[in-house]
């Protein structure tokens, strides 16, 4: 089906805007800066000003997909709240205000899902029936995929993994939620312990020094608070992986963004502790992934959602 649809990635730091046709991306609007805007109108002022603009240059454009990280009900098309973004903090109707001003049918869902249901559908899940999508970011987001079918909960988004528990009496989340995942292996968070580390050594790094991307280098030639701080991350992804394997024993996991662009570094770190932590069958058959889009999943998927909403079979 070569239906043309517009995909939004929304997230804590850019809003990502492009034209898909199936899993090609036609054209990429320049990125919006999330923190820049003061109100959720004005956030979706902003979005709507793009959108018509790829739409004057693609008019058979047919609908529209968003990927939100947050608060999602899917049924009504409601966004709550965005956890990372401190402006959006009450129940806003997306879908009904953007169909109103863009004239287009309009799906709104979590960005994870979005993530996953291009992997699902088109990518690294492709063939399987049980799956457990994980997103890394400047959030963690989650999505499982049970019986070929999402699941997204009874009026708000499931697997919401980035707010459930590591550690019982650990750091709080956003919602008093103690040991909350996200608390511990964000990229902000991350950012905030390699700092934290390397002052401790007498060798201080500025948070911005120490991104996913600068900590990989540095991992890799073979700087020890680097290594560490990527054997931790895996400690501590492993956790959560454990619990989801004893709970669904999904048929693979999928990772993608942020941290697991650094393959061998985080992945082989990560079997070693899930060996230690998985019943021998659980661990013979698991499946750690990395997701076949990468960093474009989220606007394929949000696309592809878009394009099986306006089909009906969505």
């Amino acid at each position: 089906m070569n239906m043309k649809t517009i995909g939004v990635d929304f997230g804590g730091t850019t809003i990502k805007i492009g034209v898909t046709r199936g899993v090609e991306i036609c054209e990429r609007a320049e990125p919006l800066p999330t923190p820049s805007y003061g109100s959720p109108a004005e956030i979706m002022d902003a979005m709507c000003a793009t959108i018509r603009g790829l739409m004057e240059h693609h008019p058979e454009v047919q609908g529209i997909g968003l990927g939100m990280p947050g608060w999602v009900d899917f049924g009504r098309g409601v966004l709550y709240q965005l956890t990372n973004v401190p402006v959006w903090n009450k129940p806003e109707p997306v879908r009904e205000v953007l169909t109103e001003q863009l004239g287009l049918p309009v799906v709104l869902d979590n960005d994870a899902k979005c993530m996953a249901y291009a992997e699902w559908k088109e990518g690294a899940g492709r063939g399987y029936e049980n799956l457990h999508c994980i997103t890394l970011g400047t959030g963690v987001g989650g999505a499982l995929i049970i019986n070929n079918r999402m699941v997204r909960g009874r009026r708000i988004s499931a697997a919401e993994i980035g707010q459930t528990s590591i550690c019982f009496d650990g750091r709080v989340g956003p919602f008093g939620n103690r040991g909350a995942l996200e608390e511990y292996i964000g990229n902000n968070e991350v950012a905030a312990d390699a700092a934290a580390l390397y002052a401790a050594a007498g060798t201080p790094k500025s948070v911005e020094e120490c991104t996913p991307l600068l900590l990989e280098k540095a991992a890799r030639a073979g700087d020890p608070i680097a290594q560490k701080i990527y054997n931790d991350f895996a400690e501590k992804l492993a956790c959560h992986i454990m619990n989801i394997m004893y709970t669904v024993v999904p048929d693979a996991f999928i990772i993608g963004g942020g941290i697991a662009k650094a393959g061998d570094l985080l992945f082989t770190p990560l079997r070693d502790f899930l060996k230690r932590q998985l019943f021998p069958v659980h661990y013979e058959d698991l499946r750690l992934l990395p997701a076949h889009f990468g960093a474009s999943s989220g606007l394929i998927g949000a696309g592809l959602m878009a394009r099986d909403y306006v089909l009906g079979v969505l």
